[in-house]
C-alpha cells in the first residue's frame, strides 16, 4: 500500500507525511516541476515530477496507482478515474470519494462550471482551517487502520 498525493496545492501534504511515517506507509507525491523542492521530507516520500499541463499529474497518478493504494486529491474527475482501480480516494476536507457519492459530486462540479460560464461568480474557497486538518487526519488514520 502506498499513499499518493495529487500534490499541486494540497494543504495536507505534511499531515500525510507524518501519519504515513507513524503507520510505516510509503508516500508518493506527484507534482509539477513548477513546485520543485529539495526540502527534506518526513518519512519515506518519493517525489514524482511531471511537466506542466492541466492533467499531467493526473495521468502519472493513473499510470502508477494500484488496487489497495490511497489517493489524496480534491479533483473529482481524477477520483472518478481512480475508484475503478480499487484504490481508496480521500478529499483534503476529510471525506472519502466512493461509488455512492462520486456521481453526485461530478454533477455538482458540472453545474458549477455551467454557472461560471454563464457569467455567475462563485465564492472563493474558504481558508483551510485547523478543523479541516483534524478531519482529514482522522479520516486518513481510520482508512489506514482497516
Amino acid at each position: 500500500m502506498r499513499i499518493f498525493i495529487d500534490g499541486d496545492g494540497s494543504p495536507v501534504k505534511e499531515d500525510v507525511y507524518q501519519i504515513a511515517k507513524e503507520y510505516g506507509v510509503k508516500v508518493v507525491l506527484v507534482t509539477s516541476f513548477d513546485h520543485y523542492s529539495e526540502k527534506e521530507l518526513v518519512g519515506e516520500v518519493e517525489r514524482v515530477y511531471v511537466d506542466r499541463g492541466a492533467d499531467s499529474a493526473d495521468f502519472k497518478i493513473m499510470q502508477l496507482i494500484q488496487a489497495g493504494d490511497i489517493l489524496v486529491t480534491q479533483d473529482y474527475g481524477l477520483a472518478s478515474l481512480v475508484l475503478p482501480k480499487q484504490a481508496r480516494v480521500l478529499h483534503q476536507l476529510g471525506f472519502e470519494y466512493t461509488s455512492n457519492n462520486i456521481d453526485e459530486l461530478l454533477t455538482q462540479r458540472y453545474f458549477g462550471q455551467i454557472s461560471r460560464k454563464s457569467g455567475k461568480h462563485s465564492k472563493a474557497p474558504k481558508p483551510f482551517t485547523k478543523e479541516n486538518h483534524l478531519a482529514f487526519r482522522e479520516k486518513l488514520k481510520s482508512v489506514l487502520t482497516l
